[in-house]
This record gives C-alpha cells, sequence and structure tokens, in this order.
C-alpha cells in the first residue's frame, strides 16, 4: 500500500508539474525575446522562428499592404541578397497581457546596408498572441511604415517666376504660389507652407505626404500645380 501511494503521489506530483510548466503565463520580456528571434531570422533567411511562433491559422499584413497566411508568409522569408545586410531593433515596446491573450505594439528599426549603402526605415507593429493547449503563437500581426520627408535636394530660384500664381481647384477654392528669396510657398486660406524642393520641380512639404509638381503644358508654360498623393493627382489649374 504505501509503494502504491508513493507511486500515485509522484504520479500526480509530475502531471501537476507539467500541467503548470504547460500553462505559465507569459510576459513582456519573453515576447520581446521571441519577437527579435524573429527579426534576427529575417537577414539569413531561417524560417524556423516563424514556423515556430506563428499559428497555422494566423493572418499577417504587412507595411507593403499585403495580407498572408502563414504558409505565404513563410515563403516569403528568405535568404537577403549578396551584398545586402541589416538588423532590426524593437524599441517603445507596450504590452496587454491577459489569460489567455497577449498584445505587444512597438516600433521595429530597420537599419539596412546594400553594397555599403547605409539606410534606415521605421515601422510600428503590433502583434497578438494567442495561448492554445499551453502554447503561446502570434494568431494576427500588422505592421505599418512611419512616413518620413524625403532629403532636400537642390532648389532652382530661376524657375520660380514659372511656378509663381493663383491656382484654382474649384470655385472659391485658390492656392497661391509665392517666392520669398530663395525659398518657395505655397498659401491657402491664409496658412503658409514651405515648398521644399525634391528636385527643381518636385516638392514636398515637410511632415505631409504627397509631392507638388508643376506642370507644362505643350507651349512650356506652367499650367497646373498637382497634389500627387498615394500615386493619385489632385490638380488645381494655373489662373490666366
Amino acid at each position: 500500500m504505501k509503494l502504491l501511494a508513493i507511486i500515485l503521489i509522484l504520479s500526480c506530483g509530475s502531471n501537476v508539474g507539467f500541467a503548470a510548466e504547460r500553462d505559465t503565463a507569459i510576459t513582456e520580456n519573453e515576447l520581446v525575446r521571441r519577437t527579435q528571434e524573429l527579426y534576427d531570422a529575417i537577414v539569413p533567411g531561417d524560417q524556423v522562428p516563424w514556423k515556430k511562433y506563428f499559428a497555422d491559422d494566423s493572418i499577417f499584413s504587412d507595411e507593403k499592404g499585403r495580407t498572408m497566411d502563414k504558409a505565404k508568409l513563410i515563403a516569403d522569408i528568405t535568404p537577403m541578397p549578396a551584398g545586402y545586410s541589416g538588423a532590426i531593433k524593437l524599441d517603445h515596446v507596450q504590452s496587454r497581457i491577459y489569460d489567455d491573450v497577449a498584445i505587444l505594439s512597438y516600433d521595429a528599426n530597420e537599419t539596412e546596408a546594400i553594397f555599403g549603402q547605409n539606410l534606415s526605415a521605421r515601422y510600428h507593429v503590433t502583434d497578438t498572441w494567442l495561448r492554445r493547449a499551453g502554447n503561446w503563437q502570434i494568431i494576427a500581426s500588422q505592421a505599418h511604415r512611419y512616413y518620413e520627408d524625403p532629403s532636400v535636394g537642390k532648389t532652382d530660384p530661376m524657375k520660380f517666376p514659372d511656378f509663381i500664381g493663383s491656382y484654382e481647384l474649384a470655385p472659391g477654392q485658390t492656392r497661391k504660389v509665392f517666392a520669398d528669396g530663395d525659398s518657395l510657398f505655397v498659401e491657402r486660406n491664409g496658412k503658409n507652407d514651405q515648398l521644399f524642393p525634391e528636385t527643381s520641380e518636385l516638392f514636398f512639404r515637410k511632415g505631409i505626404e504627397g509631392r507638388i509638381l508643376f506642370r507644362y503644358d505643350k507651349n512650356g508654360k506652367i499650367d497646373a500645380l498637382i497634389d500627387r498623393r498615394n500615386n493619385e493627382d489632385v490638380i488645381w489649374r494655373k489662373g490666366r
């Protein structure tokens, strides 16, 4: 009887230990560690962590607007080409952890070198982890890229007289382009925005996504200001 009791005690203790291990709650540090493991696997194209930490029925939406299931996501993890290198590091991490659901929200700061030329980009990612049978996996992930202004190019003040003038979108909806020294501005409803050159005829406003360009007609005269956003154009026609 004593031997049977010992066996029962050991058996129960083993099951309790297994259940405790299986049901262990996850921490923010562990989520960060696993997420960093995923990003460290991108350069060599190591699919193992991605297979491990993404659920079979997961949804992945990336900064390019693609939405993929696990199979397509794994197929997208391939080694970077020769001459390319890089790294992604997590920053500004926030988490919300509940019984069987954990949300990790963070910035992903990417540095990349392409044949010695250094590039950088910033993303924001939100991952939703789900615990099933004691196993924590990502069930949904969504990323977007932070907008960054382009580099300021060289301006050509000699072209400013072509750009200066009033532009109309519709009756009562006008913009005025004017110069102040070597700088170009656009004014609407009393608000002035400086136009920074990307090239001598292509401009941007700091912190505002999109481009401003000036269109020439067949006679070589500016006939419109084009407000280009997400590859779609809003055309403001130049007054005569």
